[in-house]
């Protein structure tokens, strides 16, 4: 997409010329709510069900109450779901970010045949970074425009502006997402360089100068050099922001006890990002292993110390080439993370690093390194923060898959949508492996509206049932049957994500609704207590499409300790997925699911080959006789 002019792209950018977020009618999401849940619950639950919804739904009834100061919120709020969500996605959540939160961008394997060559690589990227940001800042980022069911649209740009500017600060009981504000006279900028478990200010922006590449190798080698000096090691305090925030939350508060503390937590939380050289893991680098590396940095005998998890932005470099980039959730989505990304790499593609030698070091103040006092306490946080990374090094099992036997090519020429077709497939997988379905969560972003981040997909349809149900009794449904019940699927999947990405699903308008009860201080609605509103956000399956133009993957962890996280890449003629469990769970397996998906999906494939009558037909497909057909309007099927 070409450069927009400033003004134009102010202009395009600016949330308030987007429509405000609908508040959806109560009727209707309390409707949509019993059939999302009605097929996944037991029938006695389900009536006691009906009963609860039936009364909060009732004219003049609690339902009705706490809609009208919905209507009333969101005609004083830019978004009126904004700041419940962000809590309760994020906010409040105490697990520990890694695997649990912050999803991943897995790089291709790099082949750095010497320590210049990742520094190299790393002042690249920094330069890259360096250009990203002054687009940020001179609000010429192109605006970004729907697409899919959304073409077209214009797209709220906010979550851009906290890309390099945000930071997650731990708290007790919920966490705080801060804003750092833009002044007139900008403060000198700096990145935090972690190395060997060590923290360096490498300041980027000096006497009002931005820093080439080539003073950026020359910086990079200083602290590479510096932290190698053994006597200068510090622990590795890093290891902190890896644990429960709760905990992270209780260890800072002992930390700021001490300038020297406060000060190098000043310099991190002011930072632009983290650039993390890491040490090489000793691990074979295949696809799974270099997931697994960014989820959790391999424990504390790796390089998971080597971070610093409550920025927005890491970028992960490995001696041994296994790089990408770690992202905390709170300020951003993960088409964000793509686009920030695929910025990056097209820069370096088109940029190459000309670095011959480095510039004279004298030239250029050096980086300080960060120092702790660490006191007999801080010990104890963090050797409690280093058994909790390693459980979960330990716990997590990922699979990282390439499905080659088709990709978004052969699903279009279906007249089917690529991500309707992959969630019907996993609905079919989780089905075979597990002999049920639940409820699942897919992200659909409503960035179509002012401060839009995401709402849900419920993808375990009643149709996707019924699809299941007929390809596990092959005997007693015919292969038109089938055809016909899997179109009904995707038609309902497809309507359900039409009314998402227009503000009509029921999710968020659930928690807003669960959440004014309790701010007005009310008591907890029936409706929420009911054990069928736990089950409903309990998503044994979490699922995400992130397709990317460059060679790289996302993936991320389960969000409950019996599921699965699904993350897929459609391709022309392959999709990447990238399914995670946790092995302490005796559910589930990644290998099977994965096994049993990449069946599941030829199957599906074979029965659209003999069954879909609405395919684009293919030139020439030949017969088991070796024959063709020639279809009325002249060409071969």
């Amino acid at each position: 997409m070409p450069v927009l002019k400033r003004e134009q792209a102010r202009d395009m950018g600016d949330p308030s010329c987007l429509p405000n977020l609908p508040v959806p009618p109560l009727k209707q999401t309390l409707d949509m709510y019993l059939k999302c849940m009605g097929h996944l619950i037991p029938e006695e639950q389900f009536k006691k069900t009906k009963v609860i919804v039936e009364k909060f739904g009732t004219p003049g009834g609690m339902g009705d109450f706490l809609q009208k100061k919905l209507l009333e919120r969101s005609e004083h709020t830019a978004n009126w779901v904004y700041d419940y969500w962000l809590e309760d996605m994020y906010l409040s959540n105490r697990l520990a970010l890694p695997v649990n939160s912050s999803p991943v961008m897995v790089f291709s394997k790099q082949n750095f045949r010497s320590q210049s060559d990742t520094l190299r690589f790393a002042a690249n990227l920094i330069s890259g970074i360096l250009e990203y940001k002054s687009l940020i800042d001179g609000h010429v980022l192109p605006v970004e425009y729907g697409r899919g069911q959304q073409a077209g649209t214009p797209l709220c740009m906010n979550q851009y502006n906290k890309v390099f500017a945000s930071y997650r600060l731990p708290g007790p009981k919920m966490d705080t997402l801060v804003a750092q504000k833009s002044t007139v006279m900008p403060e000198p900028e700096h990145i935090i360089v972690a190395c060997k478990n060590q923290f360096f200010v490498l300041d980027v922006v000096i006497n009002f100068r931005r820093l080439n590449e080539k003073d950026l190798y020359t910086q990079l080698e200083r602290i590479r050099g510096m932290s190698d000096i053994e006597e200068e090691r510090l622990p590795p305090i890093g290891l902190l922001t890896s644990d429960g925030r709760t905990q992270w939350a209780e260890a800072r508060s002992v930390l700021i006890k001490d300038s020297t503390n406060r000060d190098s937590l000043d310099m991190i939380e002011r930072c632009l990002c983290l650039v993390c050289l890491d040490e090489p893991s000793g691990t074979e680098l295949n696809d799974t292993n270099r997931a697994l590396l960014m989820l959790h940095g391999g424990g504390t005998d790796k390089n998971g110390g080597n971070r610093w998890y409550d920025k927005p932005m890491q970028f992960v470099i490995g001696a041994d080439g296994c790089c990408g980039v770690v992202c905390e959730h709170a300020p951003l989505e993960g088409i964000v993370l793509v686009q920030c990304t695929e910025y990056l790499l097209k820069y370096m593609k088109g940029n190459p690093s000309k670095l011959v030698r480095a510039a004279s070091m004298s030239e250029l103040p050096a980086p300080s390194r960060l120092r702790w006092k660490c006191s007999p306490d801080i010990q104890t946080f963090l050797t409690a923060s280093a058994e909790q990374l390693q459980r979960l090094v330990e716990n997590l099992d990922m699979n990282v898959s390439k499905f080659t036997g088709y990709g978004k090519e052969f699903i279009k020429k279906q007249e089917m949508s690529p991500d309707a077709y992959v969630q019907v497939a996993l609905q079919l997988t989780f089905y075979r492996c597990h002999g049920c379905l639940v409820p699942t969560y897919e992200s659909a972003s409503i960035r179509r509206f002012r401060e839009g981040r995401v709402d849900n997909i419920r993808s375990s349809t009643p149709e996707a049932l019924a699809f299941v149900k007929a390809m596990a009794n092959s005997s007693k449904t015919t292969d038109v049957e089938k055809m016909n019940l899997l179109w009904t699927a995707i038609k309902a999947q497809t309507k359900y994500t039409i009314l998402a990405i227009n503000g009509m699903a029921i999710d968020n308008h659930l928690l807003g609704l669960r959440e004014i009860a309790k701010e007005l201080k009310l008591e907890k609605p029936e409706l929420f207590c009911d054990t069928t509103y736990a089950t409903s956000i309990h998503f044994i399956l979490s699922t995400s499409q992130v397709p990317t133009t460059e060679e790289m993957f996302c993936c991320y962890g389960p969000v409950v300790p019996n599921g699965y996280g699904a993350c897929y890449n459609p391709q022309m003629d392959h999709i990447i997925f990238c399914v995670s469990s946790f092995c302490d769970s005796a559910e589930t397996s990644s290998d099977l699911f994965v096994k049993t998906l990449e069946g599941c999906l030829k199957e599906m494939q074979d029965l659209c080959i003999k069954c879909n009558t609405k395919a684009k037909p293919a030139d020439s497909t030949k017969r088991m006789d070796g024959t063709t057909k020639v279809m009325k309007n002249g060409s071969k099927s």
